[in-house]
C-alpha cells in the first residue's frame, strides 16, 4: 500500500460515522435498498403488537373474503382475518425461523470448517466426505426428509432448515482457513506452545469472520424461502400461527380468481424479503472482501 493510500484510509477513519454511512449508501445503492427492506421487516416484527390494526388470530365470519378497503387495507382471508395484520406478524415468524436456522447452521459450519482446515489429515478427509454427502441433496429435498422424520412444528422446521446450511458454510470457511493455517504467525503460536483451542479462537476464527457473516446473511433469505415452502406444503408452521407460506397455501388455489388479494399480498412479501437479504448480503460481501474492494 502506498503512502497516498494509507493517508486516504486514515482520512476515511477520521470522518464522522454518518458521513461514512452516507458514502457507503452512495457506493452500494442496491445494498442500501436491501438493508432498508431488512430494517423495515425487523421493525415490523419487533413492533407488530403496536402497529397491527387487528388480532392476527381473530376470525370474523361477518367479514370473510372482504376486498381491500379503508377498514382492511389488504382485505381478509377465508376466516375473516386481516391479511395486513397476518403479514406483519408473519414477518416475526419468518425472521425467527430465518435468523435461528441461519445462525445455528452458519456457526456450526464455522466450527467444522475451521477445525477441518486446522487439524487436516484424516479428520479433514472425514469431515469433507460428510459435507459432500449432505451437499449432494437439494436444500428443499433434505429439509422435507428431515421434517417428514421429525414431524411438523416451528422447532422441527428450524432443525430441517439448519442441517443443509452446515456443510455449505463449512466448505466456504474451510477454504479461507486453509490459507490462514499457512501464515507464519500460526506457526509462531505453535512454537510458543499455545494450545489448539487458543490458536483457533485467537488467530483463525477472527480471520474467517468475513465469509461467515456473508454466509449468515445469505442463509437468512434462504431460510425464509425454505420456511415458506415447507409451510405451503403443509409441513412447516401450523395454523393458527401467522406465516407467509401458510397464508399462501390457504389462498393460492381456491381464491386465485374469486379473491386474488388473499394469495397476492403474502406472495409478494416472500420474494421481497428474500430479495432484500440477498441484496444486503451481496453488498456486505463487497465491503468485507478485500479482493473486491481493491478493484
Amino acid at each position: 500500500m502506498t503512502a497516498i493510500d494509507q493517508t486516504m484510509d486514515i482520512g476515511d477513519l477520521e470522518k464522522p460515522w454518518y458521513v461514512r454511512l452516507f458514502e457507503m449508501a452512495r457506493n452500494q445503492p442496491l445494498g442500501t435498498a436491501g438493508a432498508l427492506v431488512v430494517l423495515l421487516m425487523v421493525l415490523a416484527a419487533i413492533f407488530a403488537n403496536f402497529i397491527s390494526p387487528y388480532d392476527p388470530e381473530a376470525a370474523s365470519w361477518k367479514h370473510q373474503l372482504s376486498p381491500p378497503d379503508s377498514n382492511y387495507w389488504l382485505g381478509t382471508d377465508a376466516f375473516g382475518r386481516d391479511i395486513l395484520t397476518r403479514i406483519i406478524f408473519g414477518a416475526r415468524t419468518a425472521l425467527f425461523v430465518g435468523f435461528t436456522a441461519a445462525f445455528i447452521g452458519a456457526t456450526s459450519g464455522l466450527v467444522l470448517g475451521v477445525a477441518s482446515a486446522y487439524f487436516g489429515g484424516r479428520f479433514d478427509i472425514f469431515i469433507q466426505r460428510l459435507v459432500d454427502i449432505v451437499m449432494a441433496f437439494p436444500l428443499i429435498v433434505l429439509a422435507l426428509a428431515v421434517v417428514a422424520t421429525l414431524g411438523t412444528g416451528t422447532v422441527n422446521v428450524i432443525i430441517a432448515i439448519t442441517i443443509p446450511f452446515i456443510p455449505q458454510c463449512a466448505r466456504v470457511v474451510r477454504s479461507s482457513a486453509l490459507a490462514i493455517r499457512e501464515i507464519p504467525y500460526v506457526d509462531a503460536a505453535r512454537a510458543l506452545g499455545f494450545g489448539h483451542f487458543r490458536i483457533i479462537m485467537r488467530h483463525m476464527v477472527p480471520n474467517v469472520m468475513a465469509p461467515y457473516l456473508i454466509m449468515l446473511t445469505t442463509f437468512v433469505g434462504q431460510a425464509i424461502l425454505l420456511e415458506a415452502s415447507l409451510s405451503y406444503l403443509g409441513m412447516g408452521v401450523q395454523e393458527p400461527t401467522p406465516a407467509w407460506g401458510l397464508m399462501l397455501q390457504g389462498g393460492a388455489e381456491e381464491f386465485a380468481e374469486s379473491a386474488p388479494w388473499v394469495p397476492i399480498f403474502p406472495g409478494l412479501a416472500i420474494p421481497l424479503a428474500v430479495f432484500g437479504f440477498n441484496l444486503f448480503g451481496d453488498a456486505l460481501r463487497d465491503v468485507l472482501d478485500p479482493r473486491l474492494r481493491s478493484r
